[in-house]
């Protein structure tokens, strides 16, 4: 699969939230079980008493085309993935925008705001091909460290993070008021600053 990613502005936003977002939640993470020895997850999963599908474009306000509303997305990265010329998938990144309390106010730190890999092609290197550009993105204005954020009910995602270095940094039980059965989960990484001789 010939994957080609490009930075395309912030005013693609409305083409970059066709790519769903929605998820299958039939396992989560228990914070209170540590894992096993060898596991790629700080914790174990369990299995959920229900399978849903998560949409986080469906609450209110959180679609892409949305975000301009909240947050001045003028310098937000945002990338776009291609295979044979159609789109795939997305990832935006954050870096030195004021308003974004994910930043802690750190100029060295860039967001993963958001990622995105159309369902055909989840499992095909896209993600990893997004994550790879959206490092490079960050590396290029200074940062060097990655955060992301995820919820205890997305464990493929969690599973990608871990898989690509990224250490878990924070559980915080109470951050979704509105969503009370999910635990956010902060994740960090860092980064390998590149100069180019």
């Amino acid at each position: 699969m010939n994957i080609q990613i490009t930075e395309v502005g912030s005013d693609s936003l409305a083409e970059y939230g066709k790519i769903s977002i929605a998820y299958d939640v039939i396992e989560e993470l228990d914070p209170d079980s540590p894992s096993d020895l060898g596991s790629v997850l700080p914790m174990n999963t369990r299995q959920t008493a229900i399978q849903i599908v998560k949409d986080y474009d469906a609450l209110f306000g959180n679609r892409p085309v949305d975000w301009a509303a909240r947050f001045d997305v003028a310098e937000w990265g945002v990338l776009a993935a291609h295979v044979d010329g159609l789109h795939v998938g997305g990832a935006v990144v954050v870096d030195d925008a004021s308003g974004v309390d994910m930043l802690e106010g750190r100029d060295d730190l860039a967001v993963l705001w958001d990622i995105r890999v159309a369902p055909a092609t989840r499992g095909h290197d896209v993600g990893t091909a997004l994550l790879s550009a959206a490092e490079a993105w960050a590396c290029a204005r200074g940062c060097n460290e990655m955060k992301v954020e995820t919820q205890n009910i997305n464990v493929p995602a969690c599973r990608f993070y871990a898989r690509h270095g990224f250490r878990l940094g924070m559980v915080n039980r109470s951050a979704y008021r509105e969503l009370p059965g999910e635990i956010q989960l902060l994740w960090y990484k860092g980064l390998t600053l590149t100069t180019d001789s």
